[in-house]
Protein backbone atom coordinates (compact mmCIF):
# COMPACT_ATOMS: atom_id res chain seq x y z
CA UNK A 1 0.00 0.00 0.00
CA UNK A 2 3.06 2.65 0.91
CA UNK A 3 4.51 1.29 -2.59
CA UNK A 4 1.47 2.55 -3.86
CA UNK A 5 1.30 5.63 -2.40
CA UNK A 6 4.69 6.51 -3.72
CA UNK A 7 3.99 6.01 -7.08
CA UNK A 8 1.03 7.97 -6.94
CA UNK A 9 2.84 10.58 -5.14
CA UNK A 10 6.15 10.57 -7.90
CA UNK A 11 3.95 10.52 -10.77
CA UNK A 12 1.74 13.85 -9.41
CA UNK A 13 5.26 15.50 -8.88
CA UNK A 14 5.55 15.03 -5.25
CA UNK A 15 8.84 14.80 -3.22
CA UNK A 16 9.73 11.79 -2.65
CA UNK A 17 12.98 10.37 -3.38
CA UNK A 18 13.03 10.44 -6.77
CA UNK A 19 12.16 13.94 -6.99
CA UNK A 20 15.22 14.34 -4.89
CA UNK A 21 18.11 12.43 -6.94
CA UNK A 22 20.53 14.62 -8.96
CA UNK A 23 19.24 15.95 -12.17
CA UNK A 24 21.53 13.40 -14.14
CA UNK A 25 20.62 10.31 -12.13
CA UNK A 26 17.21 11.43 -13.22
CA UNK A 27 17.98 12.09 -16.61
CA UNK A 28 19.87 8.43 -17.41
CA UNK A 29 16.77 6.44 -15.42
CA UNK A 30 14.55 8.22 -17.27
CA UNK A 31 16.16 7.32 -20.37
CA UNK A 32 17.02 3.63 -19.30
CA UNK A 33 12.97 3.53 -19.10
CA UNK A 34 11.98 4.71 -22.74
CA UNK A 35 11.07 2.96 -25.37
CA UNK A 36 14.10 3.28 -27.23
CA UNK A 37 16.77 1.63 -24.88
CA UNK A 38 14.35 -0.66 -22.89
CA UNK A 39 14.25 -3.13 -25.88
CA UNK A 40 18.30 -3.37 -25.47
CA UNK A 41 18.48 -5.32 -22.52
CA UNK A 42 18.85 -8.52 -21.87
CA UNK A 43 18.26 -8.88 -26.09
CA UNK A 44 20.85 -10.97 -27.58
CA UNK A 45 19.81 -9.45 -30.84
CA UNK A 46 21.62 -6.34 -30.22
CA UNK A 47 24.54 -8.09 -32.05
CA UNK A 48 23.02 -9.17 -35.07
CA UNK A 49 21.01 -6.57 -36.15
CA UNK A 50 21.94 -3.42 -37.89
CA UNK A 51 24.65 -5.55 -39.84
CA UNK A 52 24.14 -3.31 -43.09
CA UNK A 53 24.28 0.29 -40.80
CA UNK A 54 27.56 -1.29 -39.18
CA UNK A 55 28.88 -2.32 -43.02
CA UNK A 56 27.88 1.23 -44.47
CA UNK A 57 29.63 2.74 -41.60
CA UNK A 58 32.78 0.61 -42.23
CA UNK A 59 32.67 1.86 -45.93
CA UNK A 60 32.33 5.18 -45.19
CA UNK A 61 35.54 5.05 -42.87
CA UNK A 62 37.41 3.53 -45.45
CA UNK A 63 36.54 5.76 -48.52
CA UNK A 64 37.86 9.07 -45.74
CA UNK A 65 40.93 6.85 -44.78
CA UNK A 66 41.71 5.82 -47.98
CA UNK A 67 40.30 8.66 -50.36
CA UNK A 68 44.20 8.93 -52.30
CA UNK A 69 43.43 5.70 -53.06
CA UNK A 70 40.26 5.99 -55.22
CA UNK A 71 41.53 6.01 -58.76
CA UNK A 72 40.78 8.95 -60.99
CA UNK A 73 40.62 6.92 -64.28
CA UNK A 74 36.84 7.12 -64.23
CA UNK A 75 35.36 10.36 -64.51
CA UNK A 76 38.40 11.43 -61.41
CA UNK A 77 36.43 9.97 -59.12
CA UNK A 78 39.05 10.46 -56.75
CA UNK A 79 39.40 14.39 -57.11
CA UNK A 80 35.68 15.12 -57.02
CA UNK A 81 35.24 13.00 -53.48
CA UNK A 82 38.95 15.04 -52.46
CA UNK A 83 37.03 18.06 -52.96
CA UNK A 84 33.54 17.36 -51.11
CA UNK A 85 35.63 15.08 -48.46
CA UNK A 86 34.26 16.96 -45.17
CA UNK A 87 30.99 17.02 -46.20
CA UNK A 88 31.04 12.91 -45.63
CA UNK A 89 30.97 13.68 -42.19
CA UNK A 90 27.36 14.45 -42.78
CA UNK A 91 26.31 10.61 -43.18
CA UNK A 92 28.26 9.90 -39.46
CA UNK A 93 24.84 11.08 -37.38
CA UNK A 94 22.69 9.66 -40.27
CA UNK A 95 24.09 6.60 -39.74
CA UNK A 96 23.94 6.79 -35.87
CA UNK A 97 20.43 7.55 -35.71
CA UNK A 98 19.97 4.50 -38.07
CA UNK A 99 21.70 2.21 -35.40
CA UNK A 100 19.95 3.72 -32.46
CA UNK A 101 16.28 2.89 -34.29
CA UNK A 102 17.53 -0.65 -34.86
CA UNK A 103 18.98 -1.18 -31.78
CA UNK A 104 22.12 -2.76 -32.75
CA UNK A 105 25.10 -2.89 -30.85
CA UNK A 106 27.19 -3.61 -33.39
CA UNK A 107 25.94 -0.56 -35.50
CA UNK A 108 26.75 1.66 -32.65
CA UNK A 109 30.62 0.55 -32.69
CA UNK A 110 30.91 0.77 -36.26
CA UNK A 111 29.88 3.98 -36.53
CA UNK A 112 32.74 4.97 -34.02
CA UNK A 113 35.23 4.54 -36.88
CA UNK A 114 34.18 7.26 -39.06
CA UNK A 115 33.53 9.52 -36.63
CA UNK A 116 36.73 9.04 -35.23
CA UNK A 117 38.72 9.01 -38.93
CA UNK A 118 36.50 12.45 -39.83
CA UNK A 119 38.42 13.95 -36.63
CA UNK A 120 41.33 13.21 -37.29
CA UNK A 121 41.39 14.58 -40.63
CA UNK A 122 39.15 17.32 -39.91
CA UNK A 123 38.59 18.22 -36.61
CA UNK A 124 41.53 20.93 -36.44
CA UNK A 125 39.73 22.84 -38.62
CA UNK A 126 36.72 23.54 -36.36
CA UNK A 127 39.42 24.67 -33.33
CA UNK A 128 39.95 28.69 -34.04
CA UNK A 129 43.64 28.93 -34.42
CA UNK A 130 43.48 32.33 -34.99
CA UNK A 131 46.67 33.72 -34.16
CA UNK A 132 48.58 37.45 -32.89
CA UNK A 133 50.71 39.43 -34.95
CA UNK A 134 51.89 39.04 -38.45
CA UNK A 135 53.31 42.08 -40.49
CA UNK A 136 51.65 40.92 -43.97
CA UNK A 137 47.89 40.70 -44.90
CA UNK A 138 46.68 39.75 -48.18
CA UNK A 139 43.54 38.78 -49.84
CA UNK A 140 42.20 37.33 -53.46
CA UNK A 141 39.06 37.17 -54.92
CA UNK A 142 37.18 36.10 -57.74
CA UNK A 143 35.26 38.70 -58.64
CA UNK A 144 33.48 36.73 -61.75
CA UNK A 145 33.72 38.40 -65.33
CA UNK A 146 29.73 38.61 -64.97
CA UNK A 147 30.04 40.65 -61.71
CA UNK A 148 27.30 43.64 -62.33
CA UNK A 149 29.09 46.29 -59.44
CA UNK A 150 32.79 45.85 -60.03
CA UNK A 151 33.18 49.06 -57.84
CA UNK A 152 31.32 47.69 -55.25
CA UNK A 153 33.43 44.86 -54.57
CA UNK A 154 36.34 46.57 -55.33
CA UNK A 155 35.48 48.64 -52.60
CA UNK A 156 34.81 45.59 -50.82
CA UNK A 157 37.75 44.06 -50.90
CA UNK A 158 40.06 47.21 -49.94
CA UNK A 159 37.90 47.60 -47.15
CA UNK A 160 39.91 44.59 -45.41
CA UNK A 161 42.82 46.17 -44.95
CA UNK A 162 44.99 43.80 -46.74
CA UNK A 163 48.36 45.26 -48.20
CA UNK A 164 48.26 42.83 -51.03
CA UNK A 165 45.15 41.98 -53.04
CA UNK A 166 44.89 39.63 -56.11
CA UNK A 167 41.49 39.41 -58.41
CA UNK A 168 41.02 36.44 -60.54
CA UNK A 169 38.44 36.84 -64.01
CA UNK A 170 38.96 40.22 -64.61
CA UNK A 171 37.45 41.73 -67.79
CA UNK A 172 38.83 44.09 -69.85
CA UNK A 173 35.93 46.32 -69.96
CA UNK A 174 35.97 46.17 -66.35
CA UNK A 175 40.10 46.51 -65.55
CA UNK A 176 39.66 50.07 -65.95
CA UNK A 177 36.78 50.57 -62.88
CA UNK A 178 39.04 48.45 -60.67
CA UNK A 179 41.74 50.26 -61.34
CA UNK A 180 40.09 53.44 -60.74
CA UNK A 181 38.09 51.87 -57.62
CA UNK A 182 41.23 50.82 -55.90
CA UNK A 183 43.98 53.86 -56.92
CA UNK A 184 43.68 55.57 -53.49
CA UNK A 185 44.44 53.02 -51.37
CA UNK A 186 47.03 50.34 -53.61
CA UNK A 187 50.05 52.72 -55.49
CA UNK A 188 50.91 49.53 -57.28
CA UNK A 189 49.25 47.33 -59.68
CA UNK A 190 49.78 44.83 -62.40
CA UNK A 191 47.42 43.28 -64.68
CA UNK A 192 48.37 39.91 -66.52
CA UNK A 193 45.72 38.87 -68.49
CA UNK A 194 42.17 38.44 -66.49
CA UNK A 195 44.51 38.03 -63.26
CA UNK A 196 46.14 41.36 -61.19
CA UNK A 197 48.09 42.10 -58.32
CA UNK A 198 47.36 45.57 -56.30
CA UNK A 199 50.01 46.51 -53.84
CA UNK A 200 50.79 49.33 -51.01
CA UNK A 201 53.95 48.18 -51.62
CA UNK A 202 56.47 48.37 -54.49
CA UNK A 203 56.27 45.51 -57.43
CA UNK A 204 59.25 44.59 -59.35
CA UNK A 205 59.89 41.28 -61.64
CA UNK A 206 56.22 41.17 -62.81
CA UNK A 207 56.05 38.97 -65.61
CA UNK A 208 53.45 36.33 -66.73
CA UNK A 209 53.33 32.85 -65.61
CA UNK A 210 52.86 30.28 -68.56
CA UNK A 211 50.33 27.57 -67.12
CA UNK A 212 49.74 25.90 -70.29
CA UNK A 213 46.45 27.30 -71.51
CA UNK A 214 47.22 29.36 -74.50
CA UNK A 215 46.60 32.98 -72.94
CA UNK A 216 47.56 34.30 -69.32
CA UNK A 217 46.26 33.48 -65.93
CA UNK A 218 49.00 33.45 -63.65
CA UNK A 219 51.25 36.32 -63.01
CA UNK A 220 54.50 36.78 -60.63
CA UNK A 221 55.70 40.11 -59.19
CA UNK A 222 58.37 40.71 -56.14
CA UNK A 223 56.71 42.81 -53.20
CA UNK A 224 58.85 44.76 -51.52
CA UNK A 225 57.17 44.86 -47.76
CA UNK A 226 58.90 46.33 -45.01
CA UNK A 227 59.89 42.72 -43.89
CA UNK A 228 61.99 41.76 -46.89
CA UNK A 229 61.12 40.74 -50.79
CA UNK A 230 58.59 38.68 -50.86
CA UNK A 231 57.18 36.49 -54.50
CA UNK A 232 53.68 36.73 -54.83
CA UNK A 233 52.08 34.65 -57.33
CA UNK A 234 48.14 35.14 -58.77
CA UNK A 235 46.66 32.13 -60.56
CA UNK A 236 43.39 31.04 -61.71
CA UNK A 237 43.16 27.17 -62.24
CA UNK A 238 40.96 26.39 -65.23
CA UNK A 239 37.17 25.17 -63.75
CA UNK A 240 36.06 21.97 -63.81
CA UNK A 241 33.41 20.44 -64.59
CA UNK A 242 30.81 17.30 -63.45
CA UNK A 243 29.19 15.85 -66.69
CA UNK A 244 26.64 12.66 -66.36
CA UNK A 245 28.90 11.58 -69.76
CA UNK A 246 32.50 12.32 -68.45
CA UNK A 247 32.46 12.65 -64.50
CA UNK A 248 34.77 15.43 -62.74
CA UNK A 249 36.39 16.99 -65.93
CA UNK A 250 39.49 18.68 -64.68
CA UNK A 251 42.15 17.32 -67.36
CA UNK A 252 43.58 21.02 -67.72
CA UNK A 253 43.49 22.34 -64.50
CA UNK A 254 45.46 19.34 -63.66
CA UNK A 255 48.27 20.09 -66.43
CA UNK A 256 48.13 23.89 -65.24
CA UNK A 257 48.24 22.87 -62.00
CA UNK A 258 51.39 21.26 -62.61
CA UNK A 259 52.83 23.74 -64.52
CA UNK A 260 52.30 26.18 -61.71
CA UNK A 261 53.79 24.08 -59.17
CA UNK A 262 57.01 23.88 -61.42
CA UNK A 263 57.01 27.90 -61.60
CA UNK A 264 57.00 28.23 -58.12
CA UNK A 265 59.55 25.50 -57.50
CA UNK A 266 62.14 27.49 -59.53
CA UNK A 267 61.25 31.10 -57.84
CA UNK A 268 64.69 32.39 -56.81
CA UNK A 269 62.97 34.10 -53.71
CA UNK A 270 62.60 32.34 -50.32
CA UNK A 271 59.51 33.59 -49.39
CA UNK A 272 56.71 32.75 -51.24
CA UNK A 273 52.50 33.68 -51.45
CA UNK A 274 50.22 32.17 -53.91
CA UNK A 275 46.57 33.75 -54.25
CA UNK A 276 44.07 32.71 -56.09
CA UNK A 277 40.97 30.59 -57.38
CA UNK A 278 42.69 27.13 -57.71
CA UNK A 279 39.49 25.45 -58.24
CA UNK A 280 40.02 22.42 -55.97
CA UNK A 281 41.03 21.88 -52.42
CA UNK A 282 43.39 21.09 -50.54
CA UNK A 283 42.35 17.51 -50.44
CA UNK A 284 42.56 17.23 -54.06
CA UNK A 285 45.59 14.96 -55.26
CA UNK A 286 45.75 16.67 -58.84
CA UNK A 287 46.78 19.69 -56.99
CA UNK A 288 49.67 18.03 -55.66
CA UNK A 289 52.88 19.85 -57.72
CA UNK A 290 51.75 23.44 -55.28
CA UNK A 291 50.37 21.60 -52.27
CA UNK A 292 53.08 19.77 -51.41
CA UNK A 293 55.74 22.36 -51.10
CA UNK A 294 53.24 25.20 -49.87
CA UNK A 295 51.07 25.38 -46.56
CA UNK A 296 47.40 26.34 -46.23
CA UNK A 297 47.02 29.25 -44.40
CA UNK A 298 43.40 27.93 -43.89
CA UNK A 299 44.60 24.91 -42.80
CA UNK A 300 47.33 26.13 -40.04
CA UNK A 301 45.76 29.81 -38.93
CA UNK A 302 42.31 29.66 -39.74
CA UNK A 303 38.56 29.60 -38.00
CA UNK A 304 36.37 26.45 -39.80
CA UNK A 305 36.94 25.42 -42.87
CA UNK A 306 36.74 28.90 -44.72
CA UNK A 307 34.77 27.96 -47.57
CA UNK A 308 34.60 29.89 -50.39
CA UNK A 309 32.39 28.67 -53.76
CA UNK A 310 29.27 29.11 -54.11
CA UNK A 311 28.64 32.34 -52.40
CA UNK A 312 25.43 31.83 -51.42
CA UNK A 313 25.82 28.64 -49.90
CA UNK A 314 29.57 27.84 -49.26
CA UNK A 315 30.46 24.50 -49.82
CA UNK A 316 33.55 24.03 -50.64
CA UNK A 317 37.69 26.27 -50.06
CA UNK A 318 38.59 26.65 -53.75
CA UNK A 319 40.04 29.93 -53.38
CA UNK A 320 43.68 29.51 -51.75
CA UNK A 321 46.18 31.63 -49.81
CA UNK A 322 49.47 29.59 -49.96
CA UNK A 323 52.55 30.24 -48.05
CA UNK A 324 56.30 29.02 -48.38
CA UNK A 325 58.61 30.29 -46.08
CA UNK A 326 56.17 32.56 -44.60
CA UNK A 327 54.41 31.65 -41.32
CA UNK A 328 50.63 31.79 -41.10
CA UNK A 329 48.89 33.93 -38.30
CA UNK A 330 45.22 34.14 -39.20
CA UNK A 331 42.89 33.26 -41.74
CA UNK A 332 39.12 34.14 -42.63
CA UNK A 333 36.43 34.17 -45.33
CA UNK A 334 35.30 37.78 -46.37
CA UNK A 335 31.45 38.92 -46.21
CA UNK A 336 29.83 38.13 -49.95
CA UNK A 337 30.30 40.86 -52.75
CA UNK A 338 28.59 40.78 -56.45
CA UNK A 339 30.91 37.96 -57.44
CA UNK A 340 29.52 33.70 -56.70
CA UNK A 341 32.77 33.43 -54.73
CA UNK A 342 33.79 34.97 -51.42
CA UNK A 343 36.70 36.68 -50.97
CA UNK A 344 39.39 35.36 -48.47
CA UNK A 345 42.08 36.84 -46.48
CA UNK A 346 45.03 35.83 -44.52
CA UNK A 347 47.59 38.16 -42.31
CA UNK A 348 51.25 36.45 -41.93
CA UNK A 349 54.43 36.81 -40.56
CA UNK A 350 57.27 37.47 -43.22
CA UNK A 351 59.85 38.17 -40.74
CA UNK A 352 59.84 34.96 -39.25
CA UNK A 353 63.57 35.28 -37.86
CA UNK A 354 62.52 36.47 -34.49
Amino acid sequence: MAQQAYVTETDNGGSGPERREPGLRRLTNRLMKSRLVAGWRGDPRIWRRGIVVAALAVILALVMLLHAQIPNAVGNLGSLTETFLPWLGLFVPVLLLLALVRRSATALIAVLLPAVVWLNLFGGLVTDKTGAGGDLTVATHNVNADNADPSGTARDVAASGADVVALEELTAAAVPTYEKALASTYKYHSVQGTVGLWSKYPLTGVKPVDIKLGWTRAMRAAVATPSGQVAVYVAHLPSVRVKMEAGFTARQRDKSANALGEAIADEPLGKVVLLGDLNGTMNDRALNAVTAQMRSTQGASGNGFGFSWPASFPMARIDQILVKGIEPVSSWALPETGSDHLPVAARVEVDTSS
